[in-house]
């Protein structure tokens, strides 16, 4: 008679007891799907909102590595004088001053897309310095044909800076 209780009580109890974990095992399942979805959610409206910025951002910075150009820089900053020394501080800074500018936008960017426009904006700036130091260069428009020698000799890192963040807005979208 005790056993007969006891398998009356079995079969009463095991099949709650299966299908309390099966309730706990779905709606422990559930629960994580919809903690994924809202995060889902969440994330679209962060990218919705932040996109537009991070578009202003790239055409920013686009705009600064097109403004620090040799071609256009020396077209845009004309030398007020004969002295290259003078014109050689004049281009530095209005590369330091469109630089200080920009600052900002490099919390937009990526670090990669951040790290080119400085090593461009350097690399320009060592180029005018090269320049400045040619022995040959005795004055402010000698000194424009040869920064513009220099960029056509050389990579422009301009080009490379806008072509590496255009590669990184491509990934955006």
């Amino acid at each position: 008679m005790e056993t007969n209780k006891w398998i009356e009580l079995l079969s009463y109890t095991l099949p709650a007891i299966i299908t309390g974990i099966v309730a706990l095992y779905f709606f422990k399942y559930h629960i994580a799907n919809e903690d994924k979805r809202r995060n889902l959610i969440l994330l679209k409206k962060k990218q919705n909102l932040t996109l537009p910025i991070r578009l202003q951002a790239y055409e920013r910075l686009t705009l600064f590595l097109e403004r620090i150009s040799p071609s256009k820089l020396l077209v845009r900053v004309k030398p007020t004088g004969t002295n290259a020394i003078n014109y050689h501080n004049k281009l530095i800074q209005s590369i330091e001053q469109e630089f200080e500018h920009n600052l900002a936008q490099q919390i937009y960017i990526t670090d990669s897309g951040w790290n080119a426009i400085v090593t461009a904006k350097n690399a320009l700036i060592q180029n005018i310095r090269t320049s400045a130091a040619n022995t040959l260069v005795e004055n402010a428009e000698q000194l424009r044909e040869n920064i513009i020698q220099s960029s056509m000799d050389n990579e422009n890192p301009t080009q490379l800076a806008l072509s590496l963040l255009k590669s990184e807005i491509r990934k955006l979208f």
